[in-house]
């Protein structure tokens, strides 16, 4: 005898379950990622906490809304970067917002174990709102604009005027906006946002990233008319009694 069909609500609503006990379970498989949120009292979330000052610092001439992360190419801590700095920053009192803007490969909703069906891609191309599409996460005064569906064109999604649209609604909102996004030696898309953000954060990784890459990076974002607020090093190793600098991989 055959069963009746579940109604089509039911099925996606069952989907969207599934997919987000998914995410959950990969943001507790890599949740060292997140490690000023498991344990803030670590030596490597000081760290984090470091780098928060010396950005500040570094911009002490403007008022620091918004600056975006990237890296000379990929797995190089970028993404692993951008989440823990954004938390520190919440853990500072600021109402910040991460944004996911690496359309080609994002990784920020699995970060935070969260579904990726409605984005940044839907708020640019007028599909719905930002505030539609904000999530919250369990770190308070943090919240994340996943991706969204990946488009054929993410160049020129990021530089549409809605992403000037977005900006000057999201700084109504939140008193930082953090960019992720993907490494700007593999395509363009950093450096069409680098001169809409307030700052450039350059992730390179030790012992990986090559001192030709790296330089090559910064004179790409330099034509770009970027700011670059300062480089992390990434798995760094110290020695005897200096901390092991390492921020797990991207």
């Amino acid at each position: 005898m055959q069963t009746k069909s579940q109604p089509l609500h039911k099925q996606i609503k069952d989907r969207e379950v599934r997919t987000l006990v998914r995410n959950r379970r990969l943001a507790v498989a890599s949740n060292r990622s997140l490690i000023t949120m498991t344990t803030p009292k670590s030596p490597i979330s000081e760290q984090y906490r470091t780098i928060r000052s010396n950005i500040m610092f570094s911009a002490v001439d403007q008022q620091l809304r918004s600056f975006m992360v990237t890296s000379p190419g990929p797995a190089e801590g970028k993404s692993t970067t951008t989440a823990n700095l954004a938390v520190v920053f919440a853990q500072q009192g600021k109402k910040v917002l991460i944004i996911d803007a690496d359309l080609r490969k994002p990784t920020v909703h699995y970060t935070f174990g969260l579904n990726n069906h409605i984005g940044l891609t839907n708020v640019l191309t007028k599909q719905t709102t930002l505030e539609n599409s904000l999530r919250e996460t369990e770190q308070e005064h943090l919240f994340v604009l996943p991706s969204g569906p990946i488009p054929p064109n993410p160049a020129e999604i990021l530089g549409s005027r809605g992403m000037e649209d977005l900006l000057v609604e999201a700084y109504e909102l939140f008193d930082l906006v953090i960019f992720d996004t993907p490494p700007v030696l593999a395509v363009t898309d950093a450096q069409v946002l680098a001169n809409q953000c307030n700052g450039v954060v350059l992730v390179v990784n030790s012992g990986k990233t090559e001192t030709e890459m790296a330089i090559r990076a910064k004179e790409q974002l330099n034509n770009a008319k970027a700011k670059l607020l300062g480089v992390v090093l990434n798995n760094k190793a110290f020695k005897e009694s200096q901390y092991y600098y390492y921020y797990g991989k991207d």
